[in-house]
């Protein structure tokens, strides 16, 4: 027996209503005029009988029942002949029917512009803003910059093109800089009115699309502002959708131009493709080699990271450039004392040649600018430091003896390689390397090719995880003159760990898993936790530089404060920023961080300057000229584990007076 179902009044209704809307326009017109009358007729009969000032007549309450529903509809009402009624009516309709149309066409317009301002398809027309394509971790250490950039600047704009939905950029924007607020530009959303934002005076526009569509590029003006960034995104691909973006705007920028762009790729093997697709002008900074160059530089120099973080952000002093129609026909070493508030460092030639610490003898021609480290552009102004040289507090560097360097890396990326190249240039007799990563396969390949390729520097690789406080135990850590910690992202195999010299076989490395930079960094976490818990042990402090993807986790380390972190995507990200500023800044840093030249030290204080005793910073420039070194600035060692600076001053007003220590450290830019 069949089983009866039943429906209820409400769906069987809803049910006809539906198949009435979906029958089309005439249909639904129809039964909406039907029911209109339905209810307008009657409703205007009941207010014409009820209504004692109405008509005695049937004729006459049945007219002024017309007029009523005439007047509710919108039809006139009007009384007289047939014809006369008719065209009437026929005028209420045809208008009617225009202004409906007329509404609903401004209606509809109206929604399509705010769908589109809200979807970012609008045209930003700005002039002298910067440009930022991609998004990644990188968009918020970026627009931090860019605002702190333009805090002395008036109605500056960033605009931000991503495949993102545009009301979640912002969203993310806002939370990114701290839950401040976002400045929306045309069409935006974000802060209310009057509202105070943590943006200043920069407006931030966010735009929606591809990257690597020359249409879509144009929507943001790129011929028009000031700089564009290209952002790296996240996974394996993002090095060759940088490129296509960089061939995208090639085509939407006319050359010759004037915006400066700069780009990013992780990929050492990639950095010439993106150069050549960046087009004359174009900077493109190889995260990789940078990286590996400034986490060897850090290990050989503790503390230098803070030097670089200081000289990247616009918190502190930074690179500028000035002219000194003053200097014109003096030397360079003349020049280290001509400022006051500001370190001098290198020479800008005419014709863009940037070269840092020249000879103290160069003669300055009247074209060239002045490289130095100042607080602000308009803080480089000269004035003589000479008078408060010290000459009886200028001492000799005491001879110091080298010996066999052991260092350990531990763990092991693309970025390994790099690593070791760059230790083998500074190594001296006798320098051994011991690495210890998960894996015997690719690994220990790559880590004998380089060790065969190199001649200073005995490579020696140990299969282990370097999470594993076994492994650490065994290593003797604190017998190692420098110990490098980077995120293990290549890891593979299960092949049964090789044991350190000395040591007893580990057990076997777990099994691999895919990571992510995330993944990396908590691996990298809990090593620092058990090195920490080596160095308590030891009753020692641990020589220890380590690299890290998000800043965030930097945080959370367990280890000393002050201590040595290079975090990839922040670092990158201020350069970028630095560079985007003033194009000449990415010849600045290629000539810092490529392998020949003069870079950062901390050396010892009392090879420059008497110890126990104030002397004015001058004092310190005077001896570093001597040596042909630049003198940026100093550590204390009482002040290493106090924030923010943790010690480090640059830039210091060369009158400004200062006890050093022994252990004390002044931050000089020299050649090796």
């Amino acid at each position: 027996m069949a089983q009866q179902h039943t429906t209820s009044l409400r769906l069987r209704l809803r049910y006809r209503f539906d198949n009435l809307v979906a029958g089309g326009t005439a249909p639904l017109i129809g039964w909406l005029a039907a029911a209109c009358l339905t209810v307008v007729v009657p409703a205007s009969a009941v207010l014409v009988w009820a209504d004692r000032a109405a008509p005695t007549t049937l004729s006459g309450r049945l007219t002024a029942v017309w007029v009523s529903v005439g007047q509710t509809l919108k039809v006139g009402g009007a009384v007289g002949s047939p014809l006369y009624v008719l065209a009437s009516v026929t005028l209420a309709l045809v208008a009617l029917l225009f202004v409906s149309t007329l509404v609903s066409l401004i209606t509809t317009g109206i929604n399509q512009r705010i769908m589109s301002l809200r979807r970012g398809h609008s045209t930003v027309l700005e002039a002298g803003h910067t440009v930022v394509l991609g998004w990644s971790d990188q968009i918020f250490p970026v627009i931090t910059e860019l605002v702190a950039a333009n805090a002395n600047q008036r109605r500056r704009a960033i605009a931000v093109l991503a495949p993102k939905d545009k009301v979640d950029m912002e969203d993310e924007i806002a939370t990114g800089l701290g839950g401040t607020g976002v400045r929306p530009g045309p069409g935006g959303t974000g802060a209310r009115p009057g509202t105070r934002t943590g943006t200043g005076t920069t407006r931030i526009i966010c735009r929606s699309g591809p990257t690597t569509d020359p249409t879509v590029l144009a929507r943001l003006s790129p011929q028009t502002s000031k700089a564009v960034l290209v952002l790296p995104p996240d996974g394996d691909a993002g090095d060759a959708h940088v490129v296509k973006t960089l061939l995208a705007l090639d085509a939407a920028l006319p050359r010759p131009r004037d915006t400066v762009v700069v780009a990013a790729v992780r990929d050492a093997r990639n950095h010439l493709t993106a150069k050549l697709a960046a087009g004359p002008g174009g900077h493109v900074l190889c995260a990789d080699e940078i990286i590996a160059r400034l986490l060897v530089q850090t290990a050989r120099q503790p503390g230098l990271s803070l030097v670089y973080q200081e000289l990247l952000d616009f918190d502190g002093d930074e690179f500028y450039t000035a002219s000194a129609p003053g200097l014109a026909g003096r030397t360079f070493g003349e020049a280290l004392l001509a400022f006051t508030t500001s370190s001098v460092v290198g020479l800008l030639h005419a014709d863009g040649r940037v070269v840092l610490n020249p000879d103290t003898g160069t003669e300055i021609d009247a074209d060239d600018r002045i490289i130095l480290v100042s607080e602000d552009d308009d803080t480089a102004v000269p004035e003589p430091a000479g008078p408060w040289v010290d000459e009886d507090a200028i001492v000799t560097a005491r001879p110091r003896s080298r010996h066999a360097e052991r260092l350990l890396l531990l763990g092991w990326n693309r970025r390994a390689p790099l690593v070791v190249e760059q230790l083998d240039e500074f190594a001296g007799p006798g320098a051994t390397l011991d690495v210890v990563a998960l894996g015997d396969g690719a690994a220990r390949r790559s880590a004998a090719e380089v060790a065969a390729a190199r001649g200073r520097l005995e490579v020696a690789f140990h299969s282990g995880d370097i999470t594993d406080p076994d492994v650490l135990a065994k290593l003797n850590v604190p017998s190692y003159d420098s110990v490098i910690v980077i995120g293990e992202t290549d890891r593979e195999g299960t092949a049964p760990a090789a044991a350190p010299p000395g040591a007893d076989p580990p057990a076997p490395a777990p099994a691999p898993h895919p990571e992510d930079g995330s993944g990396t960094d908590d691996r990298t976490l809990v090593t620092l936790l058990h090195l920490r818990a080596i160095g308590e042990a030891a009753g020692c402090e641990l020589p220890l530089t380590t690299e890290m993807s998000d800043d965030g986790n930097r945080l959370l380390a367990p280890a000393r404060a002050g201590a040595d972190f290079i975090v990839s995507g922040r670092l990158i990200s201020l350069l970028m920023t630095q560079i985007s500023e003033s194009g000449h800044l990415a010849d600045v840093f290629a000539e810092l961080f490529r392998a020949e030249g003069s870079e950062f030290y901390l050396r010892p204080a009392a090879d420059y300057v008497r110890t126990g005793r104030e002397v004015a910073f001058a004092t310190v420039v005077e001896s570093a000229r001597r040596r042909r070194e630049c003198a940026v600035g100093y550590r204390l060692r009482a002040q290493t584990a106090t924030a923010p600076a943790y010690g480090v001053r640059l830039n210091p007003d060369k009158r400004q007076r200062v006890r050093f220590g022994e252990h004390d450290w002044v931050v000089v830019l020299a050649e090796n």
